[in-house]
């Protein structure tokens, strides 16, 4: 494209975007709706948005046993330890001799070595890695400072506040900033530097949340954006067949002369007020700006609709709470051009890890859903042509402990732990591997923290290092990285060797 046309391009652009934004100030914002979608549809009809990248944040709420998501293998130096330690959670190589029909056994990976397995439901996983499209990136977690066993011990390095608590390893898993006070996730940080650089030009926020409101995407410019994975919420009593507004709205946008029309009118009036008193205008303001971003959201999944890639069939077998996530996670990325973003953040999440009773019969539905969600995530941004152009990445509050809290492996689980394995994958993940520094998985020895000597993995990667590489990939540069992550200098360079992190 020649630069007059590039520039005539962004002139249009810019123009019906603030026509449309104007026009809520006209007519009012909720019977704008059908010109919105009208006026992103045409946009997203113009030309596909240049450099498109979005990042994909996935939580695992309660601290996800990742001992045995991840499991050493026969062949493995740690495998005696895992056995030994393990004791009723313990999920065999198949090939060992103390292997028996019924009892779980793990899905060898196709490795250099053959040195690892993943949990028996976790074939997709297991799939995706032997193809090269999934790596795992092992003990990471907290951290204030490179911290050894012996540091621990002595308190001679400081450490995260809380360890252990479920609340307070979330919130610093998301602002990467442990000794500070909360007050902005790296994510939110991420999306409001790369809006500063015109990577958003869009009406809808870079940060788009599926699971609510979350720390990760506090941002001082770039506000949160949360929806369902059936999209945005309307108002509620004006809804049919027809649409959300069906009761209420003309399809010209006009408001109907029934109760509901005059009522939508009403409100809408109301919300289009200019107030004297600051809370008001800025209360009257939360709600066009949602009802603004309803329209546009519409535009996107109808942009979807409109891409011949058939959701529903590819998550037929991840019909799950996080597989509806992620489904409508792709297709807003298929209606990007109606969002109008060039970088996005999207955050998802999957609850139930804190496992501390009933872990193997626990494990197999959740490391089931996982797996599953990944899998259809993985084939729908395929087909749609995107998937070297989003990088999905998990977080949880921490692993658990090694050895279980009980002897009967109906009933035992795992305690609250520290350090644990991610997942990464994605087209642009150099896949197949497993980065960072695999705990030795000796009890009272090594990584192990404290006195108790029950497998608390001291972390080898610190979440600064772990999401810089995401956020680098995102487009923020070697520079940046010390605004975004300010412990990060701390730490090995992510992107050298010693710290084995190049999964992207």
């Amino acid at each position: 494209m020649k630069k007059n046309d590039r520039e005539l391009l962004a002139t249009r652009r810019r123009f019906l975007r603030q026509s449309a934004c104007s026009a809520l100030g006209i007519t009012g914002v909720v019977n704008t709706l059908a010109h919105l979608r009208l006026v992103n549809s045409a946009l997203a009809q113009a030309a596909p948005l240049p450099d498109y990248k979005a990042l994909v944040v996935i939580f695992l709420f309660g601290g996800n046993d990742s001992n045995n998501l991840l499991i050493p293998q026969k062949n493995h130096p740690a495998y005696a330890d895992y056995k030994s330690a393990r004791g009723v959670l313990k999920i065999l190589d198949p090939t060992d001799s103390a292997y028996v029909a019924g009892n779980p056994a793990s899905i060898p990976l196709t490795t250099t070595s053959g040195d690892y397995g993943v949990h028996p439901s976790a074939q997709g996983l297991a799939t995706l890695f032997n193809t090269g499209e999934l790596a795992f990136v092992s003990n990471v977690g907290t951290l204030l400072h490179p911290t050894t066993r012996a540091q621990f011990q002595a308190g001679s390095v400081p450490l995260p506040p809380q360890l252990f608590s479920h609340s307070d390893q979330q919130v610093q898993w998301q602002s990467s900033v442990p000794d500070q006070p909360f007050t902005s996730g790296w994510g939110g940080r991420v999306a409001d530097l790369l809006a500063a650089q015109s990577y958003a030009q869009g009406q809808v926020s870079l940060s788009v949340s599926l699971a609510g409101i979350n720390s990760l995407q506090v941002g001082s410019q770039e506000v949160q954006y949360a929806l369902t994975p059936e999209g945005a919420v309307p108002l509620t009593g004006y809804s049919d067949a027809t649409g959300p507004y069906g009761l209420a709205l003309n399809t010209n946008g006009t408001y109907k002369t029934s109760l509901q029309g005059k009522r939508l009118k009403a409100f809408d009036d109301i919300t289009h007020y200019t107030y004297q008193h600051l809370l008001e205008d800025s209360h009257a303001g939360v709600v066009k700006r949602a009802q603004a971003n309803e329209g546009l959201v519409g535009a996107a999944f109808t942009e979807a609709a409109a891409s011949g890639v058939d959701f529903d069939t590819l998550f037929t077998n991840a019909q799950t709470t996080l597989g509806d996530q992620l489904k409508a996670i792709a297709k807003l990325i298929a209606g990007r051009n109606s969002l109008g973003n060039r970088r996005q953040i999207f955050f998802a999440s999957i609850g139930g890890f804190d496992t501390h009773q009933d872990q193997l019969d626990a494990q197999v539905n959740l490391v089931g859903e996982l797996s599953g969600a990944f899998k259809a995530f993985r084939d729908t941004l395929v087909a749609l042509g995107v998937y070297d152009n989003v990088l999905s990445v998990t977080h949880s509050d921490f692993t658990r402990t090694l050895t279980p809290n009980g002897q009967d492996p109906n009933t035992a689980g795992s305690d609250h732990g520290w350090g644990g394995h991610q997942i990464v994958f994605g087209g642009p993940v150099n896949g197949g591997q497993v980065y960072g520094t695999f705990p030795s998985l000796k009890l009272g020895q090594d990584q192990d923290a404290g006195t108790s000597n029950r497998g608390r993995w001291i972390p080898t990667t610190a979440v600064d290092q772990y999401a810089a590489v995401a956020a680098n990939w995102l487009g923020v540069s070697n520079g940046d990285l010390g605004t975004i992550f300010p412990n990060l200098g701390r730490f090995n360079d992510p992107f050298g060797g010693s710290a084995n992190l190049a999964f992207v």
